[in-house]
């Protein structure tokens, strides 16, 4: 069926932030006595929420993460944006040809997504539609978020296109009912990542936001085993 709502992940999709933040993260978390890779970071936690990743490091290291823990992370990740923090390449160009309704649904923070979309002039683009995992119980890979995003913009979530960069953000819009797209252009994207999409359930995958209206356009109804590019 048409898509009446395009869906977009933020970070790595938006906004191409993946490599900041998990450098960020893996600095902090060292810190407090955690020591951890950029690399890990992003094996582990991309795509989900904080308040998740930091359950299971707590877990791990059998007690609290200091009560500023958060507020910490954010300090950090903010001054690497306001130096480093761009687009990801094109998508200005590609959000003015969609025609649909479009809205944000990132595990990223509410704060987060208003200094990231606000550095790389996206946010006026999508607000007030920017969902957030603090949004919903669940957090990706459960479907909680994207549902929240299909009731709120009053769309069928059979009629939704979700764009994502993760597996997490795979499977919650998978188990929401809805197709996704693959996008594979952020610069955290190894070799190979675009099978790593696919395998997740991802319709097919792309690495060039130039070519995301031209998809949207030629097949309405995106079903998985749809050929990649």
């Amino acid at each position: 069926m048409p898509a009446d709502l395009i869906i977009f992940d933020c970070d790595g999709v938006l906004v191409d932030s993946e490599v900041i933040s998990c450098r960020a993260h893996a600095a902090v978390l060292s810190r407090h006595g955690y020591p951890i890779t950029s690399e890990q970071v992003f094996k582990r936690f991309l795509g989900r929420s904080a308040r998740q990743a930091n359950l299971e490091v707590e877990a791990e290291l059998g007690r609290s993460l200091p009560a500023d823990f958060h507020s910490q992370l954010q300090q950090e990740l903010f001054r690497s944006f306001e130096t480093d923090l761009e687009a990801v390449p094109h998508v200005h160009a590609a959000l003015d040809r969609i025609m649909q309704p479009v809205c944000v649904a990132s595990s990223g923070a509410h704060q987060r997504m208003r200094v990231s979309l606000g550095r790389t002039g996206l946010y006026d683009r999508f607000a007030p539609n920017i969902f957030s995992a603090a949004d919903v119980r669940n957090g990706k890979p459960a479907p909680d978020l994207f549902l929240l995003a299909a009731e709120r913009m009053k769309a069928s979530p059979d009629r939704c296109l979700v764009i994502e960069d993760s597996v997490p953000g795979i499977i919650g819009a998978r188990a929401a009912g809805m197709a996704v797209l693959g996008f594979h252009g952020g610069s955290h994207c190894e070799a190979g990542y675009a099978e790593t999409l696919r395998a997740a359930g991802a319709a097919l995958t792309f690495d060039d936001m130039r070519q995301l209206p031209a998809l949207i356009a030629r097949n309405q109804g995106i079903v998985a085993g749809f050929p990649a590019l």
